[in-house]
């Protein structure tokens, strides 16, 4: 969360429960509101496509708060009577009147006249990580490091399974709603991402990938590539900051279990 934003968000609400604000007023509040707290109250950013569905539901509710009752009709369409009948509002009415349309003319203007433009520089769908990261104040060698639980395959089958069952617990609880029930990138929330959530079934992603490496990108999410991995409006988050490391690790393992691929292994380099 971006707690400067959720706490902006949260004394001006409260100032406006102090000063008993209109329910006009109060209902604006919330939906404003909302949207600032969709749009910039993440870290992780929220794809236009999600916040417009979430904006969708939120316009739902209020409009079915302020009407539920006569007296709560009563409290928002007075204020906007008297702004249309009230000569006092006549230039307010005016200005409402010409605002609405023109903001809603240059947002369409904005969006029609968005330049298309090709990358400065190519893209690396698979850039290289780097030797090692720090997740929860504990260094990671993703060189010559390994899944901590994969030898258990072989060792300790039973122990194994354990951690894969754990894994299969995080992705569902976490990873569903965009890489899908099947692993296959079409989550709920897949349409609205870009570029799309990987595509852990289609036999030619991670089965060329070390697990140090899916590691790293789980953990340190888009937030964490490299320039070469540029330009990407990912919405993966870091989650090293909702995850342990261990969970990571587990999930890893699900995920080759689940599509019956297996990791790439780490190649020994001869020196002379």
């Amino acid at each position: 969360m971006n707690i400067p934003v959720v706490l902006a968000l949260a004394a001006t609400l409260g100032l406006l429960r102090l000063r008993r604000a209109n329910l006009l007023l109060w209902a604006g509040a919330w939906w404003v509101g909302a949207y600032v707290l969709f749009r910039f109250g993440f870290t992780a950013p929220i794809p236009a496509s999600v916040v417009s569905i979430y904006m969708g539901i939120v316009s739902v509710a209020i409009l079915a708060y302020v009407s539920s009752s006569q007296e709560r009709r009563d409290e928002v369409s007075g204020p906007l009577l008297r702004l249309m009948t009230d000569r006092r509002y006549t230039a307010l009415l005016i200005v409402t009147a010409i605002a609405i349309p023109a903001l809603a003319a240059a947002n369409v203007y904005v969006q029609m006249n968005v330049a298309v433009a090709p990358p400065f520089f190519a893209r690396t769908v698979h850039p290289a990580p780097p030797t090692a990261i720090t997740v929860h104040e504990a260094e990671i060698d993703l060189d010559a490091g390994d899944n901590p639980f994969r030898h258990l395959e072989t060792e300790e089958p039973e122990e194994f399974r354990t951690h894969v069952e754990s894994g299969r617990r995080v992705y569902y609880e976490n990873c569903v709603f965009c890489h899908g029930d099947n692993l296959s990138g079409n989550g709920m929330f897949a349409h609205g991402l870009d570029p799309l959530p990987t595509n852990f079934a289609d036999g030619a992603t991670i089965g060329n990938l070390r697990e140090t490496f899916l590691f790293w990108r789980i953990a340190k999410g888009g937030a964490g590539l490299p320039e070469e991995g540029a330009p990407w409006a990912t919405a993966m988050p870091a989650w090293e900051q909702f995850l342990s490391e261990e969970e990571i690790w587990e999930v890893i393992l699900f995920i080759y279990d689940f599509t019956g691929e297996r990791p790439r292994a780490r190649e020994e380099v001869e020196t002379e």
